[in-house]
């Protein structure tokens, strides 16, 4: 994979903030910029600084899709863009694809949006996988609200019409006008408004359903992921995880997933609402964290096995079986991995004392304050109908709104045109999520 970073500027230079950062463990008080969070030096020419624009303050903000799309349209910074790809795909052996993060709610949509394209244009026939981000923001200041609507809904749909596949991630409910609130995860008790805290809970549950075009061992590429869940046009897929998946120290697989049945263990991460009665087309499915000792029934010989699950010989079997159970229509694909999710700081401490330092459930809460070193993760990437919705969703609320009274929006890059035409692609994309035999009530809504 190759992965270029664009960013604005922020306090000292990134070589000087990593040195700084290197020295000192991070905290709730101190990381307020993404460059506070490496672990590891990035090479120069992994970095493309945008100096036009500003994080803070009222003026000279990216905050518009249009301004961003405009910075990879003209002047120089296309031209360094590619400069760089060449210099890391020359080094590449075997180039699976790109994998890019890119915000939605501000101008880097813009920028993600002409650089998928680019990606497209410069490398047919490789992956692109595409990860929108949005943080937990205040909503209070209706232009903001509406600007953060439109860049999300033209960035759905450029993004997902030039990658392989789009997954958006965020902690919100939903993204609407009127965002719902964040989500609840059991064992993790997070402060939403922290970017420290919920970019490490997105970031463990990206780690983990990327494995499988990550692993040296495993035969997935990229493309053949996005294949696996973009067919019959639907290019949008949604992220689940649990963060860490709920198993005590020497509980077997069998019994731990016996105990979340019928529901899935997992929590939305893509802002889709609930979709635990939503019907899931195809999905890409990793568990990490689970000893070879403890994949199988760990009964006594002799012993009339508890479930199906109890009757497999491996891991892998119980794993295909369990999703099988729960979900007999969808086309799963799954990996077991016995290594858990380690966490290494600057990652924030802000589990359950239900949890020891490897991640495993305890009976009562531990009085020791010991960090938590290692987490087992269960994680999907899935094509849901409940996408229909959502998407379906957004068209609605911009419909009923008169958006030209956000004009400063299309003063930059975006006409009027441009995204009405934007809006009826993002209707089309919510139709391919639409069930076989559905009900009367989504006929009518086609043909409204």
């Amino acid at each position: 994979m190759v992965v270029i970073t664009i960013l604005l500027p922020d306090r000292p230079p990134l070589r000087e903030r990593q040195d700084e950062t290197s020295q000192m463990p991070c905290s709730e008080s101190r990381t307020c910029f993404w460059s506070d969070f490496l672990r590891t030096h990035l090479h120069p020419r992994s970095i493309v600084t945008i100096y036009q624009y500003n994080h803070d303050g009222d003026s000279s903000r990216l905050e518009t899709f249009g301004q961003g799309e405009k910075l990879l349209q003209e002047g120089t910074y296309l031209e360094e863009l590619e400069d760089r790809l060449h210099f890391y795909v020359e080094e590449c052996d075997y180039l699976q694809g790109f994998q890019v993060l890119c915000d939605l709610h501000n101008g880097f949509s813009g920028v993600g949006a002409k650089v998928t394209e680019l990606l497209q244009d410069e490398y047919a026939g490789k992956g692109v996988l595409t990860w929108g981000l949005t943080p937990v923001l205040n909503t209070a200041i209706p232009q903001r609200n509406f600007y953060r609507l439109m860049n999300t809904v033209l960035a759905m749909v450029r993004l997902s019409s030039h990658s392989s596949l789009f997954c958006p991630l965020s902690l919100y409910g939903s993204l609407g006008l009127r965002p719902a609130p964040p989500i609840t995860l059991p064992y993790v008790h997070y402060e939403a408004a922290l970017d420290y805290h919920t970019s490490a809970i997105l970031a463990t549950a990206l780690d983990t359903v990327t494995v499988p075009y990550r692993l040296q061992t495993s035969a997935i590429s990229m493309s053949h992921l996005a294949e696996a869940l973009n067919f019959s046009g639907r290019k949008v897929a949604a992220a689940v995880a649990a963060v860490p998946f709920p198993v005590a120290q020497e509980q077997s697989l069998p019994d731990a997933l016996c105990n979340q049945q019928p529901a899935m263990p997992w929590s939305p991460l893509s802002s889709c609402g609930e979709q635990r009665e939503s019907h899931c087309f195809a999905q890409s499915v990793v568990l990490r964290g689970i000893s070879k000792e403890h994949q199988v029934s760990n009964s006594p010989p002799g012993t009339e096995p508890k479930s199906v699950l109890h009757m497999c010989e491996t891991g892998q079997e119980v794993l295909a079986r369990y999703l099988y159970t729960v979900s007999p229509r969808t086309l799963s694909t799954s990996h077991l991995l016995r290594g858990p999710c380690k966490l290494l700081a600057p990652y924030p401490q802000f589990f359950s004392p239900l949890l020891n330092k490897h991640g495993f459930l305890l009976e009562k809460p531990s009085s020791a304050s010991a960090a938590v070193e290692s987490i087992p993760v269960f994680g999907a990437l899935q094509s849901l109908a409940i996408l229909r919705k959502t998407l379906g969703s957004f068209y609605e609320e911009l419909r009923q709104v008169d958006v030209r009274r956000w004009a400063s929006f299309f003063s930059v890059g975006v006409e009027m045109d441009d995204f009405e035409e934007a809006l009826e692609q993002l209707r089309t994309l919510s139709h391919c999520y639409k069930e076989s035999g559905g009900s009367a009530a989504d006929s009518e809504d086609e043909t409204d």
